[in-house]
């Protein structure tokens, strides 16, 4: 750490502060849905942030990948390291990202991950720089992002994900990246405008896992 950095920070933990009361904490902060509901949540949610969503066997993924790719023509995709052989799409050509340019990154089609958490209630997906969801800038340059979910990473709600993500963050103390959708926004009069910070395309194929053999 820079001593610059070091000496403001010191000067603002010197500082004196009152105790501050309690806070409310009235909102929800556990969910009653169950596992097949809370897919179908997450799923929905997606949906209306105008993401592919398909629910897939594990052994499905390659080849559901192989459509998705079909249908938005892509022929490249960026991988993180860890991303799993059995998920690999035989017919597509596969770029290991180790430290990929954003050059090379925008010459791919687009990046194939998997996350560390989903967010049914709010069709949000989290990636947190490991080794299965890659870094930040794989799924922020390329047009197309193709992420798979499994059922176990799904919680309900945003505090239950919080939750989750505190020992991960305070740990490895990873950027955490919050998708819900592909990028858009709606500033320039009130019109929709999609991959202005990110990906225009996001498809989410869903491994549930209850009925894996």
């Amino acid at each position: 750490m820079s001593a610059p950095r070091e000496a403001i920070l010191a000067r603002i933990r010197s500082i004196e502060r009152a105790p501050q009361p309690a806070v409310a904490r009235a909102y929800r902060r556990a969910g009653g849905l169950d596992p097949r509901s809370r897919l179908d949540r997450l799923a929905e949610r997606l949906a209306d942030y105008r993401a592919d969503v398909e629910s897939v066997d594990a052994a499905e993924v390659g080849a559901t990948v192989e459509a998705v790719c079909e249908r938005h023509a892509a022929r490249k995709l960026a991988v993180p390291p860890g991303f799993p052989d059995e998920w690999r799409p035989a017919a597509v050509e596969l770029v290991l990202d180790q430290g990929l340019t954003t050059r090379e990154l925008d010459a791919v089609d687009g990046a194939l991950t998997g996350c560390t958490l989903a967010i049914a209630e709010t069709g949000t997906l989290v990636l947190a720089g490991g080794t299965l969801d890659g870094r930040r800038a794989l799924t922020l340059v390329p047009d197309l992002h193709i992420c798979v979910v499994q059922s176990s990473q799904v919680v309900e709600l945003v505090p239950e994900g919080i939750a989750a993500l505190e020992q991960l963050v305070v740990r490895s103390r990873r950027p955490l990246t919050f998708i819900s959708g592909p990028s858009a926004t709606s500033d320039i009069e009130l019109s929709r405008v999609e991959g202005v910070h990110g990906p225009r395309r996001l498809a989410v194929l869903i491994i549930d896992e209850e009925k894996q053999p």
